[in-house]
């Protein structure tokens, strides 16, 4: 009679198990690329909301952006519910909704947050809603002087 094999051999175990390491070896990095980049898209949305109820607001109050850090468009959600958060991967910053006004249009800093240029004399940026991070984007993107490459899409 003859004996029936059974189970696998070392070797072939061995083999499915370093095939298994190469192939999580090469998802896992993707992985974490696909997450950074969902947060910065996530942004990215939040800040075009933001813009948009920045501009009904314009439309409503006959040529007037909001004078204050924003409070006027969540006042009652007239505008919109709340700030969004402001994800920022790849930064140091954390994940905040914090507006800061912003007078001066070369003076945004590096603080993560919003930031939102309420200075009426300011004719040129007035108004203007951009994320108050000066690093890198996702795609490599540097600030220059007067956008954050987060602001821009």
């Amino acid at each position: 009679m003859k004996k029936m094999k059974q189970g696998f051999t070392l070797i072939e175990l061995m083999i499915v198990v370093a095939i298994i390491g190469i192939l999580a070896a090469i998802a896992i990095p993707k992985f974490a690329d696909l997450i950074n980049k969902s947060k910065e898209g996530a942004t990215k949305g939040a800040l075009s909301s933001v813009r948009s109820a920045i501009q009904v607001y314009y439309g409503d109050n006959e040529g007037w952006f909001p004078a204050d850090t924003l409070e006027s468009l969540t006042l009652n959600a007239k505008y919109i519910g709340e700030i969004p958060v402001a994800k920022l991967p790849g930064t140091t910053h954390a994940d905040i909704r914090t507006v800061t006004g912003i007078a001066d249009s070369g003076a945004t800093g590096d603080g993560g947050g919003w930031a939102y240029y309420n200075d009426i004399e300011e004719n040129v940026t007035w108004g203007n809603l951009q994320v108050r991070c000066t690093h890198e984007d996702i795609k490599g993107r540097s600030s220059d002087t007067l956008f954050t490459p987060w602001s821009t899409f």
